[in-house]
């Protein structure tokens, strides 16, 4: 069959990559040179530079574990029999490789509004069994797919950090408090304009992924890239052998620790008041309650976790030295030189282009939603309400073009790699095609809504 212009240049596109693509450590010392020898060029000291490298190095390490944790406790979640099986029901929907390719795409999307790390974990084990069941299903393509919840919209639902942090008066730096102020949810993710943008951005991706994806004799499968899956296996009830064996495969301490869990996080969400309470740690603490009661027995628990500790090797070797990028930024002139370049270029009329082109350009180096937006809110914002900006919108235009970057910046790939067990060169292609489309369109929409405050 012939494909049309849209797949050949998404084959094309993924065959470059495939080739010239480096892998994603290599990604991360390339840019630890590139900010190196930016601050040499700002006037920054070299020792300085080296210095606040190695503090920086270690600066990650609690995001480290965390994210690492994402993973295991979405892996564990979504291998469990109960969610095995939605999973299943869910891989039997689509029945064709681009619609597969397109269903991915919009359950991805969908679902990272709810929660990043849910969209990626869930997605990535969605992949596996779609990919079981469907022939000729382009794996590049499908994978490409999976990780669009990060890629695009992610940002502009519950998943924000910068918007949870300014709803929440206790977690803004004391230091942008006074410049801010508290900026309510109402004002920033369930702006009509926001929630506009992001069926704008959904609607174009799934458009995308569907024409892009290869059929027939172009698709490239995953037993072609030498990826082979199993089904995922639903725990069995095995006769214990030993006192110690009959403690592993009873329920009664999993489900007693998993309510201990639970107690916790509703007394949590009490106190904070529901969304204040949705932070990674509050996260993490879910998916493992959860995944306690899901498995039943500790020994279905543990060997769900066991075969979840591989997709986090990227996670837990690259996230120190993006710290270090972070460190060499953050600590040193650099930032205050960026801030004052940021405050000179600036109008009013230019002013939404200048931060989403600043926040996706800065997110190639400093690639933590959270964390980039505490370094880049203070001056950011302060020139917004120079400007007479609307200051919840200034918030969800950071948020939408500091998405874009990960479209091709293989730090929040590393999970999904893991799970697929492919390289960010087999994702890249198709993901760079998403961004050609994506830039144009989010810079437009931030600029032209920024109009209707």
């Amino acid at each position: 069959m012939q494909s049309n212009f849209l797949a050949r240049f998404g084959m094309r596109s993924a065959d470059f990559c495939e080739r010239w693509f480096p892998d994603a450590f290599v990604f991360a010392l390339a840019a630890i040179l590139f900010v190196f020898i930016g601050g040499l060029s700002s006037g920054v000291a070299p020792a300085t530079l080296a210095i606040e490298f190695g503090n920086g190095f270690w600066s990650l390490v609690n995001f480290t574990m965390q994210m690492a944790l994402v993973i295991v406790g979405g892996f564990v979640v979504a291998s469990s029999p109960p969610v095995a099986r939605l999973t299943r029901m869910l891989a039997s929907i689509p029945k064709t490789p681009r619609g597969a390719v397109a269903f991915v795409a919009a359950f991805a999307m969908l679902s990272s509004l709810i929660s990043w790390g849910l969209s990626l974990i869930f997605t990535g084990l969605l992949v596996r069994e779609v990919v079981r069941r469907i022939e000729r299903v382009d794996y590049r393509a499908i994978g490409a797919a999976a990780y669009l919840g990060l890629g695009s919209v992610w940002a502009l639902g519950l998943s924000s950090s910068a918007a949870l942090l300014q709803a929440t008066k206790t977690s803004i730096p004391p230091a942008l408090l006074p410049v801010t102020g508290v900026i309510p949810l109402t004002q920033t993710l369930f702006t009509w304009q926001n929630i506009a943008m992001a069926l704008v951005l959904v609607t174009i991706s799934v458009a995308i992924a569907w024409f892009s994806a290869p059929d027939g004799a172009d698709a490239r499968t995953a037993s072609e890239m030498g990826v082979v899956f199993e089904p995922m296996e639903l725990a069995t009830v095995e006769q214990a052998q030993t006192p110690g064996e009959r403690f592993e495969r009873s329920p009664v301490l999993s489900v007693l620790v998993a309510a201990l869990m639970i107690w916790y996080l509703v007394s949590t969400f009490r106190a904070k008041g529901g969304l204040a309470a949705l932070d990674l740690n509050n996260f993490n603490f879910a998916f493992i309650a959860a995944g306690l009661l899901l498995h039943w027995r500790p020994r279905s628990f543990l060997r769900a976790v066991a075969k979840s500790v591989p997709a986090t090797a990227g996670v837990l070797i690259q996230f120190p030295f993006y710290g270090g990028i972070f460190g060499m930024i953050s600590k040193t002139p650099i930032a205050e030189r960026l801030a004052a370049l940021f405050v000179a270029i600036t109008t009013k009329s230019t002013f939404p282009l200048v931060v989403a082109a600043y926040s996706a350009i800065l997110g190639m180096f400093v690639p933590s939603g959270g964390g980039k937006w505490v370094v880049e809110a203070p001056y950011v914002m302060a020139a917004a309400k120079s400007w007479g900006e609307h200051l919840g919108w200034t918030v969800q235009i950071y948020n939408a073009a500091e998405a874009l970057p990960n479209l091709i910046n293989p730090f929040w790939m590393l999970p999904l790699m893991g799970i697929l067990n492919v390289r960010a060169r087999d994702l890249a292609g198709y993901s760079v095609l998403q961004l050609m489309f994506h830039a144009p369109v989010v810079f437009l929409l931030c600029w032209l809504f920024a109009q209707t405050f």
